[in-house]
């Protein structure tokens, strides 16, 4: 007896299951018998009838079929189970009698997959089973195999296909698979000539593409090429085309073998990247990286030419008040606005980006020409080809003109200039970087100049942003080095002839340069160290106070002037108190003057500090007072202890009624809000007088006392006011004999 086991070398883990029809019963029960011993399940049916009312709610692994049975015969009943569903590739073993040739031929044209003769030997019955068995497995995992190949190629939109010459015995031809078929939107079984299929081509592109298909076929070389194609419905797609040769023995080209794959997606995202990689987002202009390349290769053509470039590079004035005051969704929608203006003042391509330029010829380089977006509010217009520098000037005049027309943003007409910066090759430079840079000393000059207008690079603007450049440099390092001094200009009351405070006013000791504020301190407010230079100046004067104060008996305050932005710094109290609490001098010693303008710039950020400045003593002045153009309200609510008369009212004291006037009005409004006045900026006798006159009797001026180094102090008192040499000593005090020593401040 054979066991079971001798099914072992099947890979499946179950029995097989095995359909057997005989109407032969015994045959059938020895035949069943035998493959039940060799691993098998066997189900019997005495008839092809009986078979096919089994199939219809059961499926067996393999059918083995008696062909000679009475009623329906095996072939029939095989020719039947073939229209069942899932039944068309099911193993079927036709049993026939020895040398039936006839009923072997009959079998396979019924749709059997194999015969076997009528005999005993069972072992080589199981063994053809088996056989049959494993090539159905293998057949269904060829079949999913391929169903899975053409659903991803058809969710990769892929196809295959094969092209054959012509030969003595094959006409050739192109034989598409239905999945690259459906590439080109045919039916899955459409014939389709390569004629067709380059008719598709549109017809700009078709001779090309017609060469390309020639020089392959020529050489037998590989293709790979994407080609636009208009399908029958009328929609563009590009398609993306990869073949190999085939070769016969002779090692002749026979034919190609290769694959179509619809790539119109991926070439749309590729473009779309590529596009933000060189265009701004927002502008639709190109950006920095296309700008550089741009001008790179402009550069490169002007250099083989001979010919002249322009870099012209556009800021615009102003943005930043419009982007704060209408908010950033307006300064946006006013960038679209001016990019749109701009490319109307310059022959703008879009197309130009790395690799081969989009015209061909000598004037090729013409189209690198572009306005771009640098970034933030600037500008560039590239000019690939100059004449010379008024062809630039004529292209930044059209675009001075262009931004002079009113803007329409956020609701609200808006007017917007700009400055233009101009840089010629290869006279201004022979690089981008040097291009940009010098475009860029070009447009700041313009700024310096007023603004709305341009400017032609020269030698002696990079000198004046040089030397700015090494002021900058050598003031970062004036603090560490000790170069920064205090000059004081004493405050007299007029009535005593004594000096009742100073107000140091900084310099910058560069070498044996004494370099004046106005030189440096507007820098220092743009590159922000205005706040280090204050910290400096507040140490400075508690210093000198107490110096003071043992030298003579100075028991005054030193005002010292501080930018709005240090009011806003949260430390500021902190940094008075150790600097005084250093010197050992009272809070009161210091007193901090702050701008008009500069007060009502930020009025409601200085506030608190002004609120926690005067709790622990610290007073405050109003320097420039009378220059504002804002409310006098906030006098009354703010804790302010003086007011400093604007030097522009004194100039014209004794000339002009209407000076008088406004000191006048000063005075009164300083007296009824319990405020101290004092004026600022009296250089002569006519001036003092009339302050005099009109009660305020504070003051400070060249009449007095330029700035000077505060040793020079004692020896002006000792000099000048103890003796009461000054003519205005006389002046003031008219027929009084103050103590000499009270007035002039060298006893308390």
């Amino acid at each position: 007896m054979i066991l079971p086991h001798a099914f072992d070398t099947d890979d499946s883990p179950e029995r097989p299951k095995v359909l057997l029809v005989d109407d032969d019963e015994v045959n059938l029960m020895l035949t069943a018998v035998a493959l039940r011993e060799r691993g098998f399940e066997i189900t019997e049916a005495g008839s092809g009838e009986r078979a096919l009312a089994l199939l219809t709610d059961w499926t067996p692994d393999i059918i083995v079929l008696d062909a000679m049975m009475p009623g329906l015969d095996g072939f029939d009943t095989c020719r039947e189970l073939r229209t069942f569903a899932g039944f068309e590739n099911m193993p079927v073993l036709m049993l026939t009698g020895l040398d039936d040739d006839a009923s072997i031929t009959r079998a396979y044209q019924a749709g059997a997959t194999d015969f076997f003769v009528k005999s005993t030997q069972w072992s080589l019955l199981a063994g053809r089973l088996r056989y049959l068995l494993r090539s159905s497995r293998t057949r269904q995992e060829l079949e999913r195999s391929k169903t899975k190949l053409a659903r991803a190629q058809d969710l990769a939109r892929m196809g295959s296909f094969d092209w054959r010459r012509p030969s003595g015995s094959s006409p050739g031809g192109l034989v598409l698979a239905p999945e690259g078929l459906r590439v080109f939107g045919f039916m899955p079984n459409e014939r389709v000539s390569l004629r067709r299929l380059l008719r598709m081509v549109p017809a700009p592109e078709r001779r090309g593409m017609a060469r390309v298909l020639h020089e392959v076929l020529t050489y037998a070389s590989v293709l790979a090429i994407d080609v636009p194609v208009t399908l029958l419905d009328g929609r563009q797609r590009i398609v993306h085309v990869e073949a190999e040769p085939e070769f016969n023995e002779h090692g002749h080209s026979v034919g190609y073998t290769g694959i179509v794959q619809d790539v119109t997606d991926r070439r749309v995202a590729e473009d779309r990247i590529r596009h933000l990689a060189n265009f701004d987002a927002l502008t639709g202009l190109p950006n920095r990286r296309q700008l550089i390349w741009r001008t790179e290769r402009a550069l490169d053509h002007a250099r083989r030419l001979g010919h002249q470039a322009a870099l012209l590079l556009i800021d615009l004035d102003r943005f930043k008040v419009i982007n704060d005051t209408l908010g950033h969704a307006a300064g946006d929608e006013l960038l679209v606005e001016v990019a749109r203006r701009l490319r109307g003042c310059v022959r703008h391509s879009d197309q130009v980006m790395e690799g081969a330029l989009e015209s061909v010829g000598s004037r090729s380089h013409r189209t690198l020409e572009a306005v771009g977006r640098l970034g933030g509010d600037e500008f560039i217009a590239l000019l690939p080809e100059v004449v010379d520098e008024s062809d630039a000037e004529r292209v930044s005049q059209r675009i001075l003109d262009a931004m002079r027309e009113p803007i329409f943003v956020g609701g609200q007409e808006c007017f917007v200039t700009a400055s233009v910066g101009i840089a010629i090759y290869p006279r201004d430079g022979l690089s981008v970087a040097d291009m940009m840079r010098n475009s860029d000393v070009a447009m700041y000059s313009v700024k310096s100049a007023g603004r709305n207008s341009s400017a032609i690079y020269s030698p002696q603007l990079a000198g004046r942003g040089r030397e700015k450049l090494e002021l900058e440099s050598a003031l970062h390092k004036a603090i560490e080095r000790n170069e920064l001094v205090l000059h004081y200009q004493p405050k007299i009351d007029v009535r005593s002839a004594r000096m009742v405070g100073a107000e140091a006013l900084m310099r910058w000791q560069r070498g044996n340069t004494l370099v004046p504020p106005g030189d440096f301190i507007p820098l220092a407010e743009e590159t922000g160290l205005i706040v280090p230079l204050s910290e400096w100046a507040l140490r400075e004067a508690a210093r000198q106070a107490k110096a003071w104060g043992v030298s003579f008996g100075f028991a005054d305050s030193i005002a010292v002037n501080l930018p709005n932005r240090l009011f806003e710094r949260s430390d500021l109290v902190e940094h008075i108190h150790q600097s005084v609490s250093t010197y050992g001098v009272p809070h009161r010693s210091i007193q901090l003057e702050i701008t008009e303008t500069g007060l009502m710039k930020d009025l409601q950020n200085v506030i608190p500090a002004l609120h926690r400045l005067n709790e622990i003593g610290v007073e405050i002045s109003i320097d420039d007072f009378g220059t504002g153009y804002s409310s006098l309200a906030y006098l009354t609510t703010l804790p302010i202890s003086e007011l400093k008369i604007d030097r522009s009212f004194v100039r014209e004291l004794g000339i002009t009624p209407q000076s008088s006037a406004v000191v006048t009005a000063i005075i009164a409004l300083a007296r009824s809000l319990g405020l101290r006045v004092i004026a600022e900026g009296v250089e002569n006798l006519r001036q003092m007088e009339v302050l005099h006159r009109l009660g305020c009797g504070v003051m400070q001026g060249f009449l007095f006392s330029r700035p000077i180094p505060p040793d020079d102090i004692e020896k002006w008192l000792q000099q000048t006011v103890l003796p009461r040499k000054a003519p205005w000593i006389a002046q003031a005090g008219g027929d009084r004999a103050p103590d000499p020593a009270r007035s002039a401040g060298l006893r308390p």
